[in-house]
């Protein structure tokens, strides 16, 4: 799905949604320059995979927030980690560097990737901005929505409690 299939998608979910279209961006510094309604509830999200490309995580924490990879392994029980290839990221998400988002799940054909979500998008708010398939635009939905949207296309959805990443 591209942003405008994404709009679409969740448009007929009937649920709340706000949009921020922006210029293009490709990292949270990027991100930190525009202005956004909600920048306590942004997501950073890292795409790794396993030594053996078996299994592929998409990892969604709070934009200040930083993950050791380490102790995420030693947490969940994976084998070495590293970022995913450009080529994987298209593959499997259909997307492109920058643009990685919760929401290019729906297009894991495959349901090869766990989701790991941040506790703390469920509390505060209870919202998170992502990208909608497209790094121009954030999309603010209800955390519990994006939980929804995930499960129901078949992924794994996981929960990272605070200390779990850090």
């Amino acid at each position: 799905m591209d942003k405008y299939e994404i709009y679409d998608f969740i448009k007929k979910k009937n649920i709340w949604y706000e949009i921020t279209e922006h210029k293009a961006v490709y990292n949270m510094q990027e991100l930190d320059e525009i202005d956004l309604p909600y920048k306590e509830a942004e997501g950073k999200n890292l795409f790794v995979r396993d030594d053996k490309k078996r299994n592929y995580y998409l990892i969604t924490l709070k934009g200040d927030k930083k993950l050791d990879l380490k102790t995420f392994r030693n947490t969940y029980h994976t084998r070495p980690l590293s970022f995913a290839s450009e080529i994987d990221l298209m593959n499997i998400l259909k997307l492109t560097p920058g643009s990685v988002t919760p929401l290019g799940l729906l297009n894991d054909k495959e349901l090869q990737v766990a989701f790991y979500l941040d506790e703390e998008f469920l509390a505060d708010k209870k919202i998170i901005g992502i990208h909608p398939n497209d790094n121009t635009a954030t999309i603010w939905l209800k955390t519990a929505d994006l939980v929804d949207i995930i499960k129901e296309h078949g992924n794994e959805v996981n929960i990272i409690k605070k200390d779990d990443h850090e």
